[in-house]
């Protein structure tokens, strides 16, 4: 019986998130953003940017989570990307 080999897949990019820290003064613009980056309802995505600070995407690309930033400070929010850190044994 052969011992299973396990292995590591290396992304390009680094996964990144989106967060909203501040709706800001039209909370309802913010969600109709949020609605059209998630899916969710308009209810579920006003409730999501009014309780912050709140990840909006999770683990998506780089280029995605800046185009997402963009738009929620289109709509008037505080939001920024954070970059998910390296795993502890690829540092070693």
């Amino acid at each position: 019986m052969t011992e299973p080999t396990y292995f590591l897949l290396v992304c390009d990019d680094i996964p990144h998130d989106v967060l909203v820290t501040d709706p800001g003064p039209d909370p309802l613009a913010v969600a109709h953003v949020v609605r059209g980056l998630t899916g969710l309802s308009l209810w579920r995505s006003k409730v999501l940017a009014t309780n912050v600070p709140a990840v909006i995407l999770d683990g998506v690309a780089e280029e995605e989570a800046t185009a997402a930033a963009e738009a929620l400070r289109g709509a008037g929010a505080r939001a920024e990307t954070r970059a998910w850190p390296d795993p502890e044994f690829l540092r070693g």
